[in-house]
Parts: C-alpha cells; sequence; structure tokens
C-alpha cells in the first residue's frame, strides 16, 4: 500500500483545488462563535504548520537525521484549544498535540517553534527545551512542562496543580500561575483507560464532589483506536459523561470551528465555576500510530481510507473557502509556501550541533540552585508558643517518631509554602501519629487528607510543586509506593532532565516503612525493599536511624528542596519510631532531646555516622541494621574485639568516598543489610570497596536478609538480619570463636 503520507498529502491538495470536500463540517459562522477571521487563518496555519512537520519528522528519520516519528496528524482540531486558553494556563500534552504547541506560540511574542521543533525532531543540543535530550513538546515560556512518550501519567500532576491554584489564594502564596488560570490536560481514549487516567479523573470527581476548586479541563481526544486495539463504541462517552462532580462537553475535533466553540465553553466552566470539566473530543489518527506503523497490518483497506477522508485540515479548507476568507488557490499556495519553509529551516535544524559527551547529556538530572528568601529558625517565643501543648515532651528524651512530628512542626511554621498530604495525615496523625496536632497547627489547607491512592497523592504533590509550593506527601508505607512508582521514576525525577532544568517539581516525600515491625505481616506493612528507588538518577535517599539524625536529616532533605530543587525520599523505619532503648528496658540510648535547629549540629547529603574507633572490624549498616549492629558491638567488643559501626544515612546517591574512607583502616568489614540479598544496598558496598581499594581491600562480607517476603507474627523476623546472626557472621569473618565465659563475666 502506497506511503500514507505521501497519499495524505496528495489527497489534501487535489481535494482543494477541486473543492471535492466530504459533509462533515456543522457549518458554523466563525463570527457568530467570537473567532476574527485573522484567528480563524491563524488557526489553519496552526493546523497546517503541525501536519507538514509531521511529514518532515517522517523524511528526516527517512535520512537518519530526525529520531521521533509520532505525529499529530488527524488530531490537528487542537489547535482550537491553543486558542481558547489562555497561554498562563498550564498544559499538560499527550504527543499528539504539536498544533496546541504551534497554536498557543503564536499568541506569544517572540517564539520560533517551527524552528524549535525541528531542533527536538533532530535531537539538537540547541532545542531550547530538552537541550537535546528528547524529542518533547513543552516550552517554559509557553507554560507547558514537557512529555516524553507518556500514557496517562501526566493527568495525576495536573490534578495537583489545578488544585494549588485556589490552594495559593486562600494561603496567600507567591505562584507561578495567575489565580484565574485553569490547568489542562489532553490524552487518548486508550490512555483514557490506564490506571493513572482512572486514578486522576477519580481524585479530581472525590474533591469536585466535596465542593474543592478544582480549575481543570481534562480533554479526551477519541480517535477510537489505541496503537492498533480498537477503542468500543460509545465507551469514553458511556465512561464520563455522567460522573459526579466532573462537568461534560463533547465537540468535533475534526471540525475546527466546533472544537474552537465547545473547548472555548469548557475553559470558559472551568475558569468561572473552578469545577473540573471533561472535553471530549472526537479525531482521526492518520498516518497510522507513528512512522514505523503500518496500519494495513491490522486494518482493512477501506478503513484508512475512511479515515483519511475525515482529515480535518480538509474540513478546515472547506469552512474558510464557504465562508469566504481564503479560495481554494490561496489555501494551496500557502501549504506549498508553508511546505517550503518547513524543508528549508529541517535543513538548518540538522546541522545543529548534538549532545556529544556523557556529562553534556547527564547535566540537567540534578536541577539547579535557585535563590529563595531566608526565613530565620523560629525563636525561642515563637517555639515555646508553637510547641505549648508539648511543653512536657520538650524536657525529656523522646523516641524517632515524637522527633520527626517536632521537625515537621516547626519547619512548617518557618516555611509558609510547606504543605504536608496523604492519607490519615490530617485529625488522625498517620497510622503512626507522625503528623498528629499539625492539622490544629497548620489548617487542613496545609495538611491535606487524600483519598486512598497513591498514585493521587504523588501526582497532588508533583503538581503543587509546580505552583510554588514544597510539598511533603506521605505514603503510608513502603510497599504502597509501588502502586505508583511512576510517578516517582516516570514524572518527578525526570523533569528536570527533559526539560535542561527549566522545569523542577522539588519535594520530600515521607515514606515509613522496611522490616522488623512486630505482629505485621508481609509484603504491604512489613516490606524491607527499596531497590525500587535506587536506580532513578538524581533522586535522594535519606533513612535515619535515631530520632535525632531525623530531625538534623529532615531539616536537610527540606533545604535540599527548597534550594537545590530536588526530589527527596524520606525512608522512616517504622520499627524503630517508637524505640528508645538500645541493650536494655529503660535505658533510653535511642531517645534524644528535641535541639532547636540554632543549636543543633547540621548533618549534610552523603555525611555518615561513625560510632567508636576500633580497628580489628568495622560494621556498615543503616536503619534496623545499624541499631542491631550496635548492639551486637557490645557483645563483639566485650568478646575483646574493638569494633566500629558506621550508620549510612544516606542511600542515594551512595557517598562511598566517606564510608571507604571510614572503614579501610580497619582489619575486617562486615556490611549488614536489613534488605534481601538480591538487589540490595549491600551489593553496591561490596562492589565499590573492591573498585576502589582493589588487592588492598581488607577481608570483607555481607550479610543480608534472605530473598523472601516477611511472614507474620514472631516469623517475620527469621528471614531477617538479628544481633546474634551479626555476632555470628563477624566472628567468622575474623575466624574467632565467641568465648562465653569471657563473655558473661564482661556482661
Amino acid at each position: 500500500m502506497e506511503d500514507r503520507a505521501v497519499a495524505v498529502e496528495r489527497q489534501f491538495l487535489e481535494l482543494v483545488r477541486n473543492q471535492a470536500f466530504s459533509d462533515i463540517g456543522e457549518g458554523w459562522d466563525h463570527i457568530k462563535i467570537g473567532l476574527s477571521e485573522s484567528d480563524f487563518v491563524g488557526l489553519f496555519e496552526s493546523q497546517l504548520k503541525s501536519r507538514l512537520l509531521d511529514i518532515e519528522s517522517r523524511k528526516m528519520r527517512g535520512r537518519n537525521e530526525g529520531f521521533y516519528t509520532i505525529g499529530s496528524s488527524g488530531h490537528e482540531g487542537n489547535a482550537a484549544y491553543g486558542l481558547a486558553f489562555k497561554p498562563t494556563d498550564m498544559a499538560f500534552l499527550h504527543y499528539r498535540s504539536g498544533a496546541f504547541m504551534l497554536e498557543r506560540g503564536r499568541h506569544v511574542p517572540g517564539e520560533t517553534l517551527l524552528y524549535d521543533m525541528l531542533l527536538s525532531f533532530a535531537a539538537s543540543s540547541d532545542d531550547p527545551t530538552s537541550g537535546g535530550r528528547h524529542k518533547v513538546l513543552g516550552s517554559k515560556r509557553l507554560n507547558i512542562p514537557p512529555q516524553t512518550s507518556t500514557i496517562a501519567s501526566h493527568l495525576p500532576k495536573a490534578v495537583g496543580a489545578a488544585l494549588s491554584i485556589p490552594l495559593t489564594e486562600r494561603l496567600s502564596l507567591a505562584s507561578e500561575m495567575p489565580i484565574d488560570s485553569v490547568v489542562l490536560c489532553n490524552f487518548g481514549d486508550a490512555s483514557a483507560n490506564h490506571a493513572s487516567a482512572q486514578s486522576a479523573i477519580n481524585s479530581a470527581c472525590w474533591a469536585s464532589y466535596q465542593q474543592v476548586p478544582m480549575p481543570l479541563v481534562f480533554i479526551c481526544e477519541d480517535n477510537g483506536i489505541g496503537i492498533s486495539t480498537p477503542t468500543p463504541k460509545g465507551w469514553i462517552s458511556a465512561n464520563f459523561s455522567q460522573r459526579p462532580g466532573l462537568k461534560y462537553f463533547y465537540c468535533d475535533g475534526r471540525d475546527i470551528l466546533d472544537c474552537y466553540k465547545v473547548s472555548k465553553a469548557a475553559a470558559d466552566f472551568a475558569r468561572i465555576h473552578r469545577k473540573p470539566v471533561f472535553l471530549h473530543v472526537r479525531t482521526v489518527r492518520l498516518m497510522g500510530h507513528a512512522g514505523s506503523d503500518a496500519e494495513i497490518a491490522y486494518m482493512k483497506k477501506q478503513q484508512i481510507l475512511d479515515n483519511e477522508a475525515q482529515d480535518p485540515l480538509l474540513i478546515t479548507a472547506q469552512q474558510l473557502i464557504e465562508s469566504g476568507v481564503m479560495d481554494s488557490e490561496q489555501i494551496i499556495a500557502l501549504y506549498l509556501s508553508m511546505k517550503a519553509r518547513i524543508e528549508a529551516i529541517s535543513k538548518m535544524a540538522v546541522t545543529r550541533p548534538k549532545l556529544t559527551c556523557v556529562a553534556d547529556a547527564m547535566k540537567s538530572i540534578i536541577p539547579p540552585k535557585r535563590g529563595v528568601a531566608n526565613f530565620p529558625p523560629l525563636n525561642a517565643s515563637q517555639r515555646a508558643d508553637l510547641l505549648k501543648a508539648d511543653k512536657q515532651s520538650l524536657n525529656k528524651p523522646l523516641h524517632m517518631g515524637k522527633m520527626i512530628n517536632l521537625a515537621l512542626t516547626e519547619m512548617m511554621a518557618r516555611y509558609s509554602n510547606i504543605v504536608v498530604c496523604g492519607e490519615d495525615v490530617g485529625k488522625k496523625g498517620g497510622v503512626y501519629h507522625v503528623t498528629s496536632r499539625l492539622v490544629e497547627r497548620f489548617s487542613p489547607n496545609r495538611v491535606i487528607n487524600t483519598l486512598l491512592d497513591e498514585t493521587s497523592i504523588l501526582g497532588l504533590a508533583i503538581g503543587m510543586a509546580h505552583n510554588g509550593i514544597l510539598p511533603i506527601p506521605e505514603i503510608q508505607f513502603l510497599a504502597y509506593v509501588h502502586n505508583a512508582e511512576d510517578q516517582i521514576r516516570g514524572e518527578a525525577a525526570t523533569l528536570s532532565f527533559f526539560s535542561d532544568g527549566q522545569f523542577t517539581n522539588p519535594m520530600v516525600i515521607r515514606i515509613a516503612g522496611l522490616a522488623y515491625q512486630k505482629g505485621f505481616g508481609g509484603h504491604f506493612h512489613n516490606d524491607n525493599s527499596f531497590a525500587v528507588f535506587r536506580d532513578i538518577p538524581g533522586l535522594i535517599i535519606a533513612c535515619p536511624s535515631n530520632g535525632h539524625d531525623a530531625v538534623e536529616m529532615l531539616r536537610e532533605c527540606v533545604r535540599l528542596a527548597r534550594e537545590e530543587q530536588r526530589v527527596v525520599i524520606f525512608l522512616e523505619p517504622i520499627a524503630l519510631y517508637m524505640t528508645k532503648d538500645l541493650y536494655c528496658k529503660d535505658d533510653g540510648l535511642w531517645s534524644s532531646h528535641y535541639l532547636p535547629e540554632e543549636d543543633a549540629e547540621p548533618i549534610s547529603v552523603g555525611e555518615v555516622a561513625l560510632h567508636g574507633e576500633g580497628t580489628d572490624l568495622c560494621i556498615i549498616s543503616y536503619a534496623n541494621g545499624y541499631y542491631l549492629s550496635r548492639q551486637a558491638e557490645q557483645v563483639l567488643e566485650a568478646s575483646g574485639l574493638k569494633v566500629r559501626v558506621i550508620d549510612i544515612r544516606w542511600l542515594a546517591p551512595l557517598n562511598l568516598e566517606a564510608i571507604i574512607a571510614s572503614a579501610k583502616d580497619c582489619h575486617h568489614i562486615l556490611i549488614v543489610d536489613e534488605c534481601r540479598k538480591t538487589g540490595s544496598i549491600s551489593e553496591a558496598l561490596v562492589s565499590g570497596f573492591y573498585e576502589e581499594l582493589g588487592c588492598e581491600c581488607p577481608p570483607l562480607a555481607r550479610l543480608t536478609a534472605e530473598d523472601c517476603f516477611i511472614p507474620l507474627a514472631d516469623a517475620a523476623t527469621l528471614p531477617l538480619p538479628s544481633k546474634d546472626s551479626i555476632v555470628e557472621a563477624a566472628l567468622k569473618l575474623i575466624g574467632k570463636e565467641l568465648n562465653h565465659q569471657l563473655l558473661k563475666e564482661a556482661l
């Protein structure tokens, strides 16, 4: 079958020349729907540019000069809402939104989108959006955070961004978006079935049903097929037209005038009523899913031809001719001149520089630091007033859970843009009461109880971070994050990379996790694996083992998010939340006094903790493993060994230099890892020591959990390292048996 890009182009020119149009458009009068003649022509130009860019991208791919051919052909009607919405309305777009981009850029002076988009197709480092890292539709000046080949994963953050607009107004916060803004996000009919889409739409309806302001427009561009899988006829309407809290609009995206009329009404409704809208746009897909997609493999020839007869460019051309705005020769001349222009620009774009070294490619993984206002710590009077309900607690040593609560309280008082969100974080204070009293102190506007959906929680945080809020979302249990890990991996952590550092979503994600809980089984409530985070470039993982460190590390995490725009995981070991004692009941050695910021010693990112100076053995661990290693140290010291114990504290990026420097003068090294043998951090530590020290590396061993889920009740600790197993592994490494009589006398 003939190349469909060639066929579609030839058909357009022939039918316009002969004015042989199908009867598809509604015949709207552009003046009566509020569209000026110049904007009518402008919309058509944006449609033409989008189509011609699709065709040129395929030619570039054929010459090995371009690297992405998922185009917008058939979806050019989205130029209409490029005009219907304001350039200040944040837009989260899917990959068939070329006409929207071009139309929005038409209304912002100084934009050179044809050149910019062709630079992106060519993966040139001159691309002003991604710096050559991907073909993305995005622009800082146009308020379009870039997306890659997203399948609905951008919808949850659109919900968060929409919620943030009235929230910043209520909190009197400086924001990125004007208070009358609307957020829009578009996606395909196939993507509407994705869990991320269902999660986002449900959460928007859930909030709207409770009268929470939500100026948001979901735009479903329904072309009836997802790659090769047809969408059942009527499915989108049946699924979304009667949702509570969601206003439904429908338009024909093939008809630019109908699309403009209805999308303008949808935008106005969301802006005026601050309620979420579902805009269902009928479209058609032309030229296949991508350049490599041969539709004839799964569609009948007549189906392909029927789709091509619905070309939205033909319908707009017909409307322009019938309204007397342009004639057929002018349209053909415009098309050909624009084609020549795009081809000429393409020839320049492909000559521009590419990324040529790994340092340049990696440069934007870490966001740029930013200047922020300096807010001094609370003074004694402010702190006393803020913590008067905790007056008794402040005079005695506290466990980690309470220490984190006090740190959150003080930081929220210091920084008015911090918002805590998550399931049960409000009046209940979280499952473990770590957020207790926060809602009474700071109001439900800053301590947001969410629905039970981790995707929505993280999407809410990402979206709020786009608008000047510093979110601290809570995930109740570590294993729950697997329901929503793409919001961290595919959205939050990639944004700086794909936007060349122009867009960021800084946040501190608090996650209660790890094992050793009593009375809980795995895998949801007693999970000893955080491997899902360890290979995400740029992500920081903090994991305190005690209350003192938790306070200082949480302060550092907030600084990292606030000043360095980082995405941080703050992993809190549940089993140590309420732990006060180390060796025996009531020794109080795992408790700490809460120190005001000005009296405390900061803990910088990557800074390890070193206990003891012995050189016979160094034990390296973190969290529960560090706690147990300190207990094992007592036994080993009593048996005559001189031991030191290192708490890694920061699990990513691993500060191997500091860890190795703290351990290399010891005669033996034991790594204790409470996570599973396969995929645990101990693997990285072992390889790091041997890569750095080679044959000079001291004898080294690791003790890990078994590759097993955590069972219930007393069996919960069976697969995990214990004090006794650490002692046994240490002595085996050293080649020494425990002298029980000497130990008994020493203890």
